[in-house]
């Protein structure tokens, strides 16, 4: 089965490449010696857009937080509060 998923690659989902997205991001904090990461807007506003595209939200209900716990660990926090559903 693996040789035909390599001449007939399947679609990679949002959920896949937004997790590669995010290797790439930690990845990155890892080699960089500095505070907080220049990224980190980007990525809010980023992940703003997407969620833009089902529901309306606001600057202040997405957070993107980057934290170093130690020097092999490295916590990257997202909160999205979402608005209620109308019934």
């Amino acid at each position: 089965m693996a040789l035909l998923e390599f001449f007939r690659p399947s679609k990679k989902s949002s959920a896949s490449i937004a997790k590669e997205r995010l290797q790439i991001i930690v990845a990155e904090r890892r080699n960089s010696a500095d505070g907080q990461p220049s990224y980190l807007p980007q990525l809010k506003q980023d992940i703003m857009e997407v969620i833009s595209k089902y529901v309306q939200i606001s600057p202040e209900q997405v957070s993107v937080n980057l934290e170093q716990r130690d020097d092999d660990l490295s916590v990257l926090e997202l909160n999205v509060t979402l608005p209620e559903e109308d019934k």
